[in-house]
């Protein structure tokens, strides 16, 4: 007969993604280990198991869960009522409202590709390639010369912004002198007045 699940089964899973992601992120993917992470959960390491059978499965379900959250919030960010640069300073404001409390887990996306199966690679890209087309999508739709068959920039272009966003959490601290609506309007205007030269 299947174990069912307890009541607050998700709320202690996402609990212990968290963990993990902290303990990832500060000991790297290889030094960290199951029993450790149980340790900082303060559960014990069958427990842990139960949830996830390996570190590999971990570090997946963080990635994973991560960037699902992302690719949510910019489905609900949509508002084709905005004029088009509007529409694109609210996908980038977005993104650093989804990065915000969680640099560990994209600390463990950016370093985790060499513990992710070619089956986990691929789940991951098509959830990558969804995030991606939110932001695609508005500058094709801004500048469709970026997108010509002779000089495909439009992805390029599309990529540069992940740059700047993906990069933040190195640099930015909530509370100074640019707040993440700034660093939105600056990451915005980067991008399409630099269009503007390459185009």
């Amino acid at each position: 007969m299947a174990r069912t699940r307890a009541s607050d089964f998700e709320e202690k899973q996402h609990s212990l993604l968290l963990t993990a992601a902290n303990v990832f992120a500060t000991q790297g993917m290889e030094k960290a280990s199951m029993s450790q992470i149980a340790l900082e959960a303060n559960v014990s390491k069958s427990l842990l198991y139960h949830y996830y059978p390996s570190k590999d499965a971990l570090i997946f379900a963080i990635i994973r869960g991560h960037l699902e959250e992302v690719d949510a919030a910019l489905a609900g960010a949509k508002d084709e009522a905005l004029p088009l640069r509007d529409q694109l300073e609210l996908l980038v404001m977005t993104v650093l409202d989804a990065y915000k409390g969680a640099d560990d887990q994209h600390k463990v996306q950016l370093n985790a590709g060499p513990a992710l199966s070619d089956e986990q690679k691929a789940d991951i890209t098509k959830i990558e390639r969804r995030i991606v087309k939110h932001f695609s999508s508005v500058l094709g739709r801004m500048h469709p010369q970026l997108d010509k068959p002779e000089r495909p920039l439009l992805m390029p272009v599309t990529m540069s912004l992940f740059g700047m966003m993906n990069w933040v959490y190195m640099w930015f601290r909530d509370g100074g002198k640019i707040s993440r609506e700034d660093y939105a309007r600056l990451a915005t205007t980067l991008i399409l007045e630099g269009v503007k030269g390459v185009r």
